[in-house]
């Protein structure tokens, strides 16, 4: 069994943190959205077709030419033309039936196994917010139709971008037009098998956690580390450090005295975290971060340093990056709304009531630096001393 993986996009609506890296390669917790998905088809399939475009060799050096005794094979997509065309860029490797999946999104083993029970099939989630999404309309447990976004769905059932399909979509594919957006896509494909042959409908039962904005991001981290049911600790831990919860501390790591720790928290491999930090639930530390900051709901990349009294709250902060002495990411309005963000030049809601900051890779911020929530800093630039940042920094 082959499975075809999607992950040339830019990853435009994810910046600052996809600008200096593929969204397939952003890590989750303690391994990129790719190896993630990856893993979940360990026994599944025994090789991945990955289309690849931007930034490419960051992809083919990381997961290389087998993983998890998967065989993979890189085809590149060499202009942006939609998933149709990025799909077609496989056809010639291409076997009779296969899986074909986004890169960008986190899937469950347990779903890609419900939907290899049908010959063709597609993977639907029943959403709060449909308007986002491309949504399915199903009848009788059989696919009809895919509807791209619009602003009153008929439906809540959006589309995860997985299939079970088989080589008869490339003869499909070569005849359907561009969408409005000057694209190929394969809901338009889709469409079109589903008048020829019958299209199941699998409905999520574990999980999908799609990455569009910042904020899926971070929610998707959120996600993985409440799935922590036992405490490890690998790490070594001073007297006077109290830790609540589940809490996950990599080898190497020290966690100094006067440090709190509520968990579930994350906290990876070398670092050193206090004295007197305050490690709030849904935080996650990866590699080699340095901090005595108070945290909640918040990702800390590699290698971040974070002293001195600082605030991160419900942010991302890219890797290599220092937060200077009494930074704070503001994240709640005082009219108590949902947070507005700036993304590819338009408004977005976020729905979300606690928002912080977005903040690239090896950025610096001057000490006293105030944030407001959901704003965004661009990778490798900064702030001065006692700075409030109310725009973007680009």
């Amino acid at each position: 069994m082959q499975v075809v993986i999607m992950a040339a996009g830019k990853g435009i609506r994810c910046y600052p943190l996809t600008i200096t890296k593929p969204k397939p390669l952003l890590k989750i917790v303690n391994k990129t959205i790719l190896e993630h998905n990856l893993e979940q088809l360990k026994g599944l399939v025994d090789e991945a077709i990955i289309i690849v475009g931007y930034k490419k060799e960051m992809i083919s050096e990381k997961i290389k030419k087998s993983y998890l005794g998967i065989k993979i094979k890189y085809v590149e997509q060499k202009e942006q033309l939609g998933t149709g065309h990025a799909l077609m860029q496989a056809e010639k490797f291409v076997k009779n039936r296969f899986i074909l999946m986004n890169g960008d999104d986190l899937f469950s083993r347990k779903d890609i196994g419900n939907c290899l029970r049908h010959k063709y099939c597609v993977l639907g989630e029943e959403v709060k917010d449909p308007e986002r999404f491309g949504i399915i309309y199903c009848k009788d447990g059989f696919f009809k139709e895919i509807i791209e976004k619009s602003e009153k769905p008929k439906s809540n059932l959006a589309n995860t971008g997985l299939y079970i399909l088989d080589d008869k979509i490339f003869g499909i594919l070569k005849k359907i037009k561009k969408t409005a957006r000057g694209e190929y896509e394969i809901p338009s494909a889709i469409n079109e098998l589903a008048k020829k042959e019958k299209v199941s409908c699998e409905k999520v039962k574990d999980y999908w956690i799609p990455i569009t904005y910042p904020w899926n991001y971070l929610e998707a981290n959120v996600f993985m580390v409440n799935r922590i049911k036992k405490r490890k600790i690998n790490g070594k831990i001073e007297p006077n450090v109290t830790i609540k919860g589940m809490v996950f501390i990599g080898k190497g790591s020290l966690i100094k005295s006067g440090t709190y720790i509520e968990g579930p928290v994350y906290i990876g491999n070398d670092c050193e975290i206090g004295p007197n930090a305050f490690i709030r639930k849904d935080t996650i530390i990866m590699d080699e971060v340095m901090t005595r900051a108070e945290i909640i709901d918040s990702v800390l990349m590699d290698k971040v340093k974070a002293k001195h009294n600082c605030y991160i709250g419900h942010s991302v902060i890219g890797e290599n990056a220092n937060i200077g002495a009494g930074t704070i990411t503001a994240d709640y309005r005082h009219d108590a709304k949902d947070n507005i963000t700036i993304v590819n030049g338009k408004k977005v809601d976020s729905k979300r009531r606690k928002l912080g900051s977005f903040i690239g890779d090896n950025v610096n911020t001057g000490i006293g630096t105030l944030i407001y929530p959901g704003r965004k800093i661009w990778p490798g630039l900064g702030t001065l001393p006692g700075e409030v940042v109310t725009k973007d920094i680009i």
